[in-house]
């Protein structure tokens, strides 16, 4: 087809903020570009591939032999790579985890983790909000000393970041019940895994889509540990079961192929051009404070969230007039800052900023912000 949009010269990429799916590094798109017609000589697409096949086989292996060494994930857990993205997840959690009885435990902390709650309760009733940030207008994450499980507590349940609200954790809660007995804890990490290092043993499961942080959509992670592997309820749709998923290594049925092809190039490029996950979250602390700086410090900007909870990966912000909502998003589009308009939920502006958002793009958006409040401010 030709690159006809600009005379057949390079493709211009812009800035793109988009929460998800969101942007993929340019190399690791390079890469697909090119082995897209023939992957390392073998004369097809990694897309027409049997996923039986030992090529592929190969790539799926690799990603998460890349993964388990980015995370330093142990021994004992299995790493699935499954469908139905981490919506799905809110109910394959309570079905693999509620089958010796107890209750589903939640802390609710946004839009996020009270669609986990509803999905939960609407499949088996019994849940218990161990804590609640709505209280607080969702600006801060309910703490330690606040949580409160239930006597009955099967495993407790939080979001590590919420994408919409831009609110995350500065803590890793504790899991232990009134009876002193400890239970699993299970987190949502769709927006902030792989930002930093991180410790997998604290978690029982840990899941994730993958548009965000990981690849394109069409993918889940999930990190589950081997022994919540015979807790599931009996009436779960087979197709749920991480039993099954690990002992068939993720491929029960047809998985999404080229998403976990192109998630292996992204722990690639996580490894190899990036240095690792602590190089990587020293990249991601510098591009967040700078933003939150430039809003702090502004008259038209600001940002609601408790400064201990603010998320690096995604930065709401609201204009103190909302009439210049509309040409901020129309000059931002024209100076090359894609998908700044926040959630239809919340309204405003949101950055996310993710692993694949290059400095140079947060620094634009700081320039472009100042721009338009010294002339529209």
């Amino acid at each position: 087809m030709g690159n006809k949009g600009n005379g057949g010269l390079s493709p211009i990429r812009h800035h793109n903020f988009c929460a998800g799916p969101a942007a993929l590094p340019t190399a690791v798109l390079e890469r697909a570009r090119d082995e897209m017609l023939d992957y390392r000589g073998h004369g097809l697409s990694v897309m027409e591939m049997s996923h039986r096949s030992p090529e592929y086989v190969a790539i799926a292996e690799k990603a998460e032999a890349d993964l388990r060494e980015l995370l330093a994930i142990p021994a004992n857990y299995r790493v699935l790579f499954t469908q139905g993205g981490a919506t799905q997840q809110f109910a394959a959690v309570p079905y693999n985890l509620l089958g010796q009885g107890g209750s589903a435990n939640f802390v609710d902390t946004g839009i996020w983790s009270r669609k986990a709650i509803a999905e939960a309760r609407h499949l088996f009733g019994d849940v218990h909000v161990a804590a609640s940030s709505e209280a607080a207008g969702n600006t801060a994450v309910p703490r330690p000393e606040q949580l409160e499980l239930s006597a009955d507590a099967a495993y407790l349940h939080y979001t590590a970041n919420e994408t919409i609200g831009g609110l995350a954790f500065d803590y890793i809660p504790d899991v232990v019940r009134p009876d002193g007995r400890e239970v699993p804890l299970v987190c949502d990490m769709s927006s902030s895994i792989l930002s930093g290092p991180l410790d997998v043993s604290r978690f029982g499961i840990i899941y994730a889509g993958a548009q965000k942080n990981i690849g394109p959509a069409g993918l889940v992670v999930v990190i589950v540990r081997d022994d919540l592997l015979d807790r599931a309820r009996p009436d779960m749709p087979s197709l749920f079961g991480y039993k099954a998923l690990a002992e068939a290594g993720s491929m029960v049925n047809t998985p999404a192929t080229y998403s976990w092809y192109l998630a292996g190039l992204v722990f690639e490029w996580l490894k190899d051009d990036i240095g690792g996950l602590s190089a990587m979250e020293a990249i991601n602390a510098r591009k967040a404070a700078k933003l939150y700086a430039a809003i702090d410090a502004s008259a038209l900007y600001s940002n609601p969230i408790a400064p201990a909870n603010r998320s690096r990966m995604n930065v709401p912000f609201v204009l103190a007039d909302e009439r210049l909502d509309k040409p901020f998003l129309a000059e931002a589009e024209q100076a090359g800052l894609l998908n700044l308009k926040g959630h239809r939920s919340v309204g405003g502006m949101r950055a996310s900023l993710y692993n694949a958002v290059p400095e140079a793009a947060v620094d634009a958006l700081i320039d472009f912000m100042a721009d338009f409040e010294n002339r529209r401010g």
